[in-house]
């Protein structure tokens, strides 16, 4: 099975927190689209006998495009490829971009799964962040997108943004929970240096929440959802049963996927290619540039992303691709975060339980080859 990923880089408004390649200028749009569909046309053999189960439409701000771009896009996807087996359609959209009418037309034009970047319930924290909806424009599309049929939803939310803890959080988590969505997706804020927040703080403007903010915030957003009946599933997201992000998945455990548009990526299995992330050269026919993967490349990618998720590593899967010796020093270094709690071993799975999430990375790190 494989994914398609549509990269949609406009942006009316660039957020203060966001380091994704996005860009600002919408004339460009109409150009980039049909980049995009002759795109399709070029790589329409990069999944060969795969058959395709998910689409995704990221950004950048894809409910900038008609339901009519997106659904030609979708066309031209069946025409190139075999995607009788596709069961998830997710569009990435802004609330403010969202009414009755236009998520009445998504639904004809064959997406089921919306993902609302909602970020958080309180409007200062939205103004902060430069946000373009309120909190109260935020429900009621959640409420609009439901009452037009959608019914696997998931909404984004930002944690750990200086200024907001507490029961400033604790009410977004309320307010996200009490709207009955499927899927919660939470991140911690980063501050990344090409970002608005990143040169307040150059300017010593803008700091980053303490560590034990960080690991006070992470445990209240677990606790939450967890208790709302939410399965935290992989670092930052969480879904009821039944529900969890299909096409993200792909990523998490090593499946092939193609990404269509001006900065998307793509993984064939053996390479990983990228498309050029400027939307003027894209639209000129810039060509994808690529990374043949080595196999110790490979063994800490399945590391690193295995570990992102609550069923974590699979030692026997890990010593059929990568020997005997990969699971049998893996499980050896493995054993001081096992012993101290951070790490879980369940027969032949490694994990590292939800809670531990936030400990991660050093983790990974301590496991890399």
């Amino acid at each position: 099975m494989a994914g398609i990923y549509y990269h949609i880089p406009f942006c009316k408004r660039i957020c203060a927190y966001c380091d994704f390649y996005k860009s600002a200028e919408l004339k460009y749009t109409d150009a980039a689209l049909e980049r995009m569909h002759a795109e399709l046309e070029e790589r329409k053999d990069y999944l060969s006998n795969e058959k395709i189960e998910t689409l995704y439409f990221g950004g950048g701000t894809p409910s900038l495009l008609s339901t009519r771009q997106i659904a030609g896009l979708l066309a031209h996807t069946r025409e190139c490829m075999d995607c009788s087996r596709v069961e998830e359609v997710t569009l990435e959209a802004n609330p403010d971009d969202l009414t009755p009418r236009y998520l009445a037309e998504l639904r004809q034009a064959g997406v089921n799964r919306l993902s609302i970047g909602i970020q958080s319930f309180d409007d200062e924290c939205l103004k902060l962040m430069n946000r373009r909806h309120t909190a109260a424009e935020a429900e009621r599309v959640v409420t609009e997108a439901q009452q037009a049929g959608f019914d696997n939803l998931t909404i984004d939310l930002i944690y750990g943004v200086p200024g907001f803890q507490g029961s400033r959080l604790e009410e977004s988590l309320e307010r996200a929970v009490a709207l009955g969505v499927q899927h919660i997706s939470a991140y911690h804020l980063t501050i990344e240096p090409d970002t608005a927040f990143g040169r307040r703080m150059a300017r010593g403007n803008f700091a980053p929440v303490s560590e034990e903010v960080s690991e006070e915030e992470y445990l209240k957003v677990h606790h939450t959802l967890t208790r709302a009946s939410f399965e935290h599933y992989e670092i930052s997201n969480f879904a009821l049963p039944g529900f969890r992000a299909r096409h993200n998945a792909a990523y998490w455990h090593g499946r092939k996927y193609l990404g269509i548009g001006a900065g998307a990526h793509s993984y064939d299995g053996n390479e990983r290619h990228w498309n050029v992330s400027s939307v003027k050269d894209y639209i000129a026919g810039a060509a994808p540039e690529a990374e043949q993967l080595t196999p110790h490349d490979k063994f800490n990618e399945y590391v690193m992303t295995r570990l992102r998720t609550c069923e974590g590593i699979d030692l026997h899967q890990m010593a059929a691709l990568f020997g005997e010796e990969h699971a049998r020093m893996t499980l050896k270094n493995a054993a001081r975060f096992t012993a101290a709690g951070i790490m879980r071993q369940n027969e032949h799975k490694l994990f590292i339980p939800p809670e531990k999430f936030l400990l991660s990375d050093a983790v990974i790190a301590e496991l890399f080859e």
